[in-house]
């Protein structure tokens, strides 16, 4: 219990000023490609190079999270990003202004946040006791919300007004920033690896840990099919506001603005509360919340409701993201949580995408609506079948013993 209160808080408050400051310059590459463009495989180029190469890292980069030091992870990667930046502040202030550099850039960006996601929270049970996880974990899903408000609106700011080489040095002042703050978060030493580390070896127990871990195998299965339901909702929702409602840019506005701003709500109520005893019980409330929501938005109300909707399912996305994380957090082995939590992020970051390749042209063809209330109805119908899972009950409930290991 060491002081565990202004460990999270420091390690909470370096990780909020490095997010700022990476994804205000995130936002501002993309946007500079696409105005000086205007092409759409541009754009998606631009986009690959800052997906592909996190999913390709991730599953190594969870290798490292078990056998090292997870503090220095997260400090090489946030360091590096950094670094990489100023390269290419310095290259474009030297007139050497190619895109392809951009692309680089996103590139390199990208493989630094597949180190750090995973590292960041297999790193938070490090430095907080396990009854509190469920409100750090809330109060890390608030920061990144409100992040997600703040940089893209700072960054459209900064981008009608500044040079793109500029804004570049922000990413940079805040990484040192933060990284300086997390420098005093003290952690105890661990043991590290002896010798060459076989990489594939160390993946492949990680895969046959996830599939024989009974808990995370299945939760991994619903937040699958989670993730293929919430598809049309998270991507296909401004278009149907296009569609249905206008196409003056103050829809769009107020359309992203009530979700992030439920979001920050949720991450408050999560961190205060703190959920149900049970985990299972506090994600298939904040699943049940979801699916129902997506049902509504499915039935032609007035904007003015709509955006209720849209602002309540803000709510629950952390009331089912947050319990799944500390879920994890609290049943995976330490030595393993690296590689699980890889794992996740590769899911994650593939399975969505996936989904949409259904889902995108089917709405071309499909009122987007109808989509909407159809996966919301079968999001409920999956959300009941995980509250009467009988095996997740059963684990859930077991005490944390050797005896008891839910891996066995």
């Amino acid at each position: 219990m060491n002081n565990w209160k202004q460990k999270a808080g420091l390690f909470l408050t370096s990780q909020a000023v490095s997010l700022f400051g990476s994804s205000l310059v995130q936002y501002a590459i993309i946007w500079y490609i696409t105005l000086e463009t205007q092409s759409g495989a541009m754009t998606t180029l631009a986009t690959l190079c800052g997906f592909i190469p996190q999913v390709l890292i991730s599953l190594f980069a969870g290798v490292w999270a078990d056998k090292y030091s997870k503090k220095l992870l997260i400090i090489l990667a946030d360091g590096a990003i950094a670094v990489s930046t100023l390269m290419i502040a310095v290259l474009f202030l030297l007139s050497f202004d190619s895109m392809w550099l951009l692309f680089a850039v996103l590139a390199i960006r990208s493989l630094g946040s597949g180190i750090q996601t995973p590292t960041t929270t297999s790193f938070i049970p490090e430095i907080t006791p396990e009854e509190h996880l469920m409100r750090v974990n809330g109060v890390n899903t608030t920061i990144q919300s409100v992040m997600l408000i703040l940089s893209p609106a700072v960054s459209g700011a900064l981008l009608a007004n500044v040079e793109l080489e500029y804004i570049f040095f922000i990413d940079v002042i805040t990484a040192v920033i933060g990284i300086s703050i997390f420098s005093f978060v003290k952690v105890s030493r661990r043991k590290q690896e002896q010798g060459k580390v076989e990489y594939f070896r160390s993946i492949r127990e990680g895969l046959s840990y996830t599939k024989n871990h009974r808990l995370v195998s299945r939760m991994l299965g619903y937040m699958v099919l989670a993730n293929i339901l919430i598809a049309p909702l998270a991507i296909l929702t401004p278009l149907m506001v296009t569609r249905t409602f206008g196409a003056e840019p103050w829809y769009l506005t107020l359309n992203e603005m009530v979700f992030f701003i439920g979001n920050i709500l949720g991450g408050v109520l999560m961190s205060s509360w703190g959920g149900f005893p049970n985990r299972i019980q506090t994600i298939g409330l904040g699943c049940l919340g979801c699916g129902a929501l997506s049902v509504l938005m499915g039935f032609p109300f007035p904007f003015a409701v709509y955006l209720v909707w849209m602002g309540l399912t803000g709510i629950t996305m952390p009331m089912f993201n947050t319990p799944f994380i500390t879920l994890f957090q609290e049943h995976v082995d330490p030595d393993m949580q690296g590689r699980v939590f890889s794992l996740i992020s590769v899911v994650t970051g593939t399975v969505m995408p996936l989904a949409m390749v259904l889902f995108g042209p089917l709405a071309d063809f499909v009122r987007i609506e109808y989509i909407l209330i159809v996966t919301g109805i079968l999001f409920v119908v999956g959300t009941v079948f995980l509250l009467k899972d009988k095996v997740l009950k059963t684990i859930v409930q077991m005490e944390k013993t050797p005896e008891n290991d839910p891996a066995a």
